[in-house]
């Protein structure tokens, strides 16, 4: 029988069902869910406010005073040294350098910000905006982690991995965590979006959509060998060799899970084609969002918690394209005009539609900018900013946050948080409260201990909520 068993299993692993990395993220989905059915966790803890998350990555660090947190007194010291002792940065930076943006009050709110983000400024009324962000490291691997995963290191699971883990997925022909990037990786790739200890199935599934063709955008989603019915018909022959090895050696959990993870593959040829083919939306509703990777990626977004997707997070680009140490104007402006009016269409979309309520849009870098100018090895100012970790500013929308506020501070210059400061892991531990969840009672055991996504720290910011 064990024979039977390991031939069985080469032949599952074998059958050549043709799904690619897409198929391959709900493999074990029906064994890891059966944790969910049992109700092993007890989750939600309490009623959520929300059901699902959209993260807006600004993966390399977005200004805050060049976006959502005006210093006009930087203005005044423009190229001289602050009159405030400078905490210490990555690289060398010189005197003040003020905003080359322009700030303005949008809606009723009167929130001030840039004219890089003119869409978002029509939409502010729906958030609430955090300016006294701050976080534990001053480069970007450690940031980056501790924005996924709430630690420095790249050994715990990402925050959509433990949201899907924890609440599952409201779609069984999809994976619960989607990660949209064009064009290529961030800095530090898959450990951003890693499951780690948890089972591989809640590890991030990951679509390049700088593509635009839905064959293309999702590889190998269709067989190119064989058609549907075909597979069809290998389905029903797995099926009656599990049967005929369950009358021989009784139930076998894990292989009727494996089995049913190829149903789901096989449902996912129609449902993903359908969720990431934009070109069924209405042509007023593209247009809206732009024809753009970042327009065409949050669309996807919509159209992915709209299909009960738990967590989906949408990366700028690969590599750190926030990251302006130099030419900070052109830099910043090219990538706000990349994203502003999708983020814009994306909010006011959720909302029309009734989702925003149930939904968590929040949008930030990794860490802040500093608001000196970093400097050249000659002592030149770059006309750019160098890495803060001790002041940033994050935007949150629906998922019963306030609407239309600010807040926390940081200082007149923008260095520091300075009063009601947040950290990542009270932003992490508020919204895992809006889905239902405890942070201090939501752990998995591994290598001797509990572990959460908020580790030993964080509290639940009840200032931001409504």
């Amino acid at each position: 029988m064990d024979n039977l068993f390991l031939d069985r299993r080469g032949w599952l692993q074998q059958a050549g069902l043709g799904l690619g990395m897409l198929g391959f993220g709900s493999m074990l989905e029906a064994e890891a869910a059966s944790d969910q059915r049992s109700g092993r966790l007890e989750l939600p803890h309490h009623p959520p406010k929300a059901k699902h998350v959209i993260h807006i990555f600004f993966n390399g660090g977005l200004s805050q005073m060049d976006s959502f947190d005006p210093k006009p007194l930087l203005a005044r010291y423009h190229g001289k040294t602050l009159p405030v002792r400078s905490p210490e940065t990555e690289n060398m930076t010189g005197g003040a350098f003020a905003s080359p943006f322009k700030f303005k009050p949008h809606g009723e709110s009167g929130i001030d910000v840039s004219d890089l983000f003119p869409h978002i400024g029509k939409v502010i009324d729906k958030m609430c905006v955090i300016r006294s962000m701050h976080t534990d490291s001053v480069t970007h691997t450690p940031s980056l982690m501790m924005m996924n995963s709430g630690t420095l290191t790249q050994t715990t699971p990402a925050m959509g991995s433990w949201i899907t883990y924890g609440l599952g997925s409201e779609n069984e022909s999809l994976p619960g965590f989607v990660v949209l990037c064009p064009g290529g990786l961030p800095i530090a790739g898959p450990n951003n979006w890693r499951s780690a200890f948890l089972p591989s199935v809640y590890q991030g599934t990951l679509v390049d959509t700088d593509n635009t063709d839905v064959e293309r955008l999702i590889a190998d989603i269709r067989n190119r060998k064989i058609g549907t019915a075909q597979q069809r018909r290998q389905l029903d022959l797995l099926q009656q060799l599990n049967l005929q090895h369950r009358q021989r050696t009784g139930a076998d959990d894990a292989m009727d899970a494996r089995i049913e993870s190829y149903e789901l593959a096989y449902r996912m040829q129609t449902s993903a084609s359908d969720a990431f083919d934009v070109g069924r939306e209405p042509a007023y509703i593209r247009d809206a969002y732009g024809d753009s990777a970042q327009g065409r990626q949050l669309l996807i977004a919509r159209r992915l918690v709209e299909r009960g997707v738990r967590f989906v997070q949408c990366w700028h680009g690969k590599n750190q394209p926030w990251d302006n140490h130099s030419k900070l104007e052109k830099e910043h402006r090219f990538r706000a005009n990349e994203c502003d009016r999708g983020i814009g269409a994306l909010i006011a979309d959720l909302d029309q539609r009734g989702l925003l309520d149930e939904t968590i849009v929040f949008f930030c870098g990794e860490f802040g900018r500093t608001p000196t100018a970093e400097l050249s090895e000659q002592g030149t100012s770059l006309l750019g900013r160098d890495h803060n970790p001790y002041a940033f500013t994050c935007c949150v929308a629906g998922g019963g946050f306030r609407r239309g506020e600010v807040y926390g501070k940081s200082d007149p210059f923008g260095y520091q948080a300075i009063e009601n400061r947040v950290h990542v892991h009270d932003l992490h531990a508020t919204i895992l409260h809006q889905m239902g969840i405890d942070h201090k009672r939501f752990t998995y055991r591994h290598a001797g201990r509990d572990f959460r996504l908020t580790d030993v720290d964080g509290h639940v910011v009840q200032g931001v909520l409504a």
